[in-house]
């Protein structure tokens, strides 16, 4: 009597078409029980025949994200080694992982569906996907508000388990990967003041201030007066407690504001440590232009921002990060952003890159979060939890392929004082 294949056989023969590989990389567990491929390889379990329904209506990275998050394909076990070893065969290792499916590989899961009763109306999606429309101007002053508070309105205590007491969310910097996150992020933020020259006495503009971490440090450290603008009010919210807890209020003032809208500079520096991410490519230059009006002649810039290294791609909304992470953001190359600000009359003065520093940032993110995994739930619910878990797991693979960079980029507007002769001033 022939033996009926389980599911996980009939799923590892699609996904092996799919990858464009013979053998899959990883271990297989369907619904059934069954399992297929390298015993010691990292598991994907398919929890659901849904997580197969929702590849028909979504192929592709959009399928399976979602699946992900509604719990209907879990990597149980270490997930960085999943996504390693799905990223380093086949197509994918060209593409990178979750790239779209051809109508050839389509057809075949199609037939893997009917066969595994997985067929039937598209499911719901996931609560957490972003509500912003596919079309449409992006980047008015009320579209970039949404999609802020979709990213950081997510509950300030689910934000304190991941990022730990520093409250920083962007790239630390490591002297050695032993020093632990919140060593790493205080060493950032000192760096940035060192970077901007800051002395007692100068008025900053934090772009993008987060939760206050970089407005405290400069006040503290170095007796600068702030103001800090963000769009998320519950960001604002703790910030602001955080500065009166500090006594700090008489030099520190955060606001719920675009930075469109600031018109009470000049300023004598200006920080925009992981914003410009969400400005977009056609925006930057007119972001560029609106620092530069609010900058004194001869005072410094300094934009630290994520980077795309893999050379041009269109932008894809249908994928996972602007659908449930970042609507709207955009990644642009290092040259692009050095020319902005060049072109716009700003003189650079530095850039670092910080690659590997986000790697570790990330990770020590994704183990802050497996440490207090219960507790993340509770504070924003299983599918944010895992939303975040993924793409946070997916960037430090990113940032340690060389897919994507980040850089600190110093500038100044001409005039003034003249700049150090030397680096070594904040190194």
């Amino acid at each position: 009597m022939t033996k009926t294949p389980g599911a996980a056989s009939r799923l590892a023969g699609a996904l092996a078409i799919v990858l464009g590989t013979d053998q899959i990389p990883v271990r297989l567990r369907a619904w059934d029980g069954s399992e297929a491929g390298p015993a010691d390889a990292p598991v994907l379990e398919f929890r659901s025949r849904r997580a197969l329904r929702r590849m028909l209506w979504s192929p592709g990275q959009l399928g399976l994200s979602r699946a992900y998050v509604a719990g209907e394909i879990d990597a149980p076990g270490d997930m960085f080694a999943g996504f390693a070893a799905l990223s380093s065969v086949g197509k994918f290792a060209e593409t990178g992982p979750f790239r779209p499916l051809t109508a050839r590989e389509l057809f075949t899961v199609l037939k893997v569906a009917v066969r595994l009763g997985a067929l039937g109306a598209n499911p719901a999606l996931p609560p957490e996907e972003a509500r912003i429309g596919r079309h449409g101007r992006s980047h008015t002053r009320s579209r970039d508000a949404v999609a802020i508070s979709h990213h950081y309105d997510v509950g300030n205590d689910f934000y304190s388990l991941v990022l730990g007491p520093s409250m920083v969310y962007s790239c630390a910097v490591w002297n050695d990967a032993g020093v632990g996150l919140d060593a790493a992020q205080e060493a950032k933020l000192d760096l940035v003041c060192r970077k901007l020259g800051l002395q007692p006495g100068l008025r900053v503009l934090d772009v993008g201030c987060g939760w206050g971490s970089f407005a405290l440090h400069a006040a503290q450290r170095y007796g600068v007066e702030v103001v800090g603008v963000t769009l998320s009010a519950e960001q604002a919210a703790l910030a602001r407690k955080r500065v009166a807890g500090a006594g700090l209020t008489d030099r520190v003032d955060i606001r719920v504001q675009d930075y469109r809208d600031v018109d009470d500079g000049p300023f004598d520096a200006i920080s925009s440590i992981g914003m410009s991410e969400h400005v977009g490519r056609a925006q930057t230059p007119h972001y560029v232009t609106q620092l530069y009006r609010l900058l004194r002649p001869g005072g410094r810039l300094l934009n630290h921002a994520i980077s795309w290294n893999a050379g041009p791609a269109p932008a894809n909304p249908d994928s996972f990060i602007p659908r449930y992470v970042f609507p709207d953001g955009e990644m642009i190359s290092l040259a692009e952003m050095v020319g902005a600000l060049e072109a716009d009359g700003l003189e650079v003065l530095d850039v670092e890159a910080l690659r590997q520093h986000y790697a570790l940032t990330l990770r020590a993110w994704v183990q802050n979060l497996e440490a207090h995994w219960d507790e993340a739930v509770q504070a924003a619910g299983e599918g944010r939890a895992r939303v975040w878990r993924l793409y946070m797991v997916a960037s430090a693979l990113g940032f340690e392929s060389g897919i994507t960079g980040v850089n600190q980029v110093l500038v100044r507007r001409p005039g003034g004082a003249e700049p150090p002769l030397r680096r070594t001033a904040w190194i």
